[in-house]
């Protein structure tokens, strides 16, 4: 989340008019994240999050919506869009497409424990049962198709460590995706961006996903492995703590167990999901876009992390 496209109260008013939601009250924008614009909005009848969709083109726009109106209806705690008077899910505003969603209660836990990391294992597991029969997706923007573009874009910011570790590892990922057995691996819409910031925990320790702009069709294992790499590391060292990531495990198996492929496949998806977010927020830190708010995310903390995975350990 983030503020690229600034838009004054009065703009935002005039646009909850298509909405069955009462007078617009406040709104105001927020800094946290890297890819859309967001507002939280209050209304006499609630409070929403309003997001002016800043990359997604607007023909894909709906697989986003569907996919949380979906999980929605699957029990899953998560925004449900709102639609608006003539049935439409998004409008434009100041040019971009926009939506309105439920706002969640609670707040992120950016301190995880060991009983937070196994009710998120075991949340995770139930989303890919439920999106098992959502249908198509879209490929993921920043998956393996997109990384050999990003490298080649970085190589000249990058000191000759920083590229040796990534030509190393890309090359390496790039024969594994290319096996059957990575061909193999269970896959479905996922969310894909499974971060500590992207799950609120209410007042009775029930955790909700927000942020599904990101989701896309991949690996269930992939899911699994970008939110291990985030709610069960050693921040200073970016290794695996054995506890939390046992816990993480073991809260996904209680709801669905790994395939004997899964298993096999885990350490290298550990390092498919690290270089996943390095590339990525070394693309952001060197290459930013333009906004009013946005704060971007230091890449040396996944750079560790990769490194972490390379080097094996617990898992």
């Amino acid at each position: 989340m983030a503020v690229f496209t600034a838009v004054s109260d009065d703009e935002i008013a005039r646009w909850l008019g298509r909405y069955p939601v009462g007078a617009f009250r406040a709104a105001r924008g927020i800094a946290d994240g890297i890819e859309n614009t967001n507002y939280f909005v209050d209304t006499e009848d609630g409070a929403w999050v309003l997001t002016l969709v800043e990359r997604i083109a607007p023909a894909d726009l709906p697989f986003h919506l569907r996919l949380m109106k979906h999980l929605a209806s699957h029990g899953i705690r998560c925004p449900e869009p709102l639609a608006d008077r003539d049935g439409g899910l998004w409008s434009p505003l100041a040019g971009k497409p926009a939506t309105l969603v439920t706002r969640l209660p609670g707040r992120p836990e950016m301190a995880p424990q060991a009983p937070h990391c196994q009710s998120v294992g075991a949340l995770l597991a139930r989303m890919h049962l439920a999106a098992a029969d959502f249908g198509p997706a879209p490929a993921n923007t920043r998956g393996i198709g997109w990384w050999p573009q990003a490298a080649t874009a970085l190589a000249p910011h990058l000191g000759p460590a920083e590229k040796s570790l990534l030509d190393d590892e890309l090359a390496a990922q790039l024969a594994w995706a290319a096996t059957p057995a990575w061909q193999a691996l269970p896959a479905s819409a996922v969310h894909a961006d499974l971060f500590c910031d992207n799950v609120l925990f209410d007042a009775a320790g029930e955790p909700g996903v927000i942020d599904f702009y990101f989701a896309c069709h991949d690996k269930w294992l992939f899911d699994l492995a970008v939110t291990c790499n985030d709610w069960c590391i050693e921040a200073a060292t970016g290794k695996l703590d054995p506890l939390r990531t046992a816990d993480l495990l073991d809260g996904y198996r209680t709801v669905r167990a790994l395939t004997p492929e899964e298993s096999a496949a885990w350490p290298m998806m550990l390092r498919a999901a690290a270089l996943r977010f390095w590339l990525s927020r070394l693309y952001d830190w060197y290459l930013p876009r333009d906004a009013k708010m946005l704060k971007p995310k230091d890449p040396t903390a996944l750079e560790r992390i990769l490194r972490s995975r390379r080097a094996g350990g617990p898992h």
